[in-house]
């Protein structure tokens, strides 16, 4: 069985909120704000955020040359399906860092680039956003793990 890593393959930030990100290949995740240098950051529910390749490869298969950050997304990931998971699950970040899912997309008011151009835009719906409860680098490379939501227990 040829199984997909899970892992994270860009850490992007940009200066402004409403632009998409550069990948910076690199990072440090902050505990209760977010990553570092990233105009998102803050003391708020949406502190990082994180989209699939899997759902960036959605949009360029209708067409678009768009890859990590372009989306605006701080962490673009590989090997999980991001959007199924449910509100409170934890992710291990390499090492140390931890993140806690506290939203699954967003509603879009102001059509953005990508849709203009595709006419849809996966992150409304696929992109999931969450707060950093314990921080740590961050790389391209790092292994991401999925842990149980707080309170859930075997066999429940």
């Amino acid at each position: 069985m040829n199984r997909v890593k899970r892992e994270i393959i860009a850490v992007c930030t940009s200066k402004a909120k409403g632009e998409r990100k550069t990948d910076a290949g690199q990072g440090e995740l902050q505990a209760g704000f977010g990553l570092a240098g990233d105009a998102h950051g803050g003391d708020w529910h949406r502190q990082v955020s994180l989209l699939a390749i899997e759902s960036i490869d959605k949009m360029r298969a209708a067409g678009l040359d768009v890859g990590p950050g372009d989306f605006a997304e701080n962490l673009t990931t590989r090997g999980i399906d991001l959007y199924s998971l449910p509100i409170g699950t934890r992710l291990l970040i390499g090492a140390s860092a931890l993140l806690e899912i506290t939203q699954i997309g967003k509603v879009c008011h102001d059509r953005c680039a990508i849709y203009h151009q595709a006419g849809d835009c996966v992150m409304p719906r696929e992109g999931v956003f969450a707060i950093v409860l314990q921080g740590g680098s961050v790389k391209a490379g790092d292994d991401l793990r999925v842990l149980e939501p707080v309170g859930v227990q075997e066999g429940q």
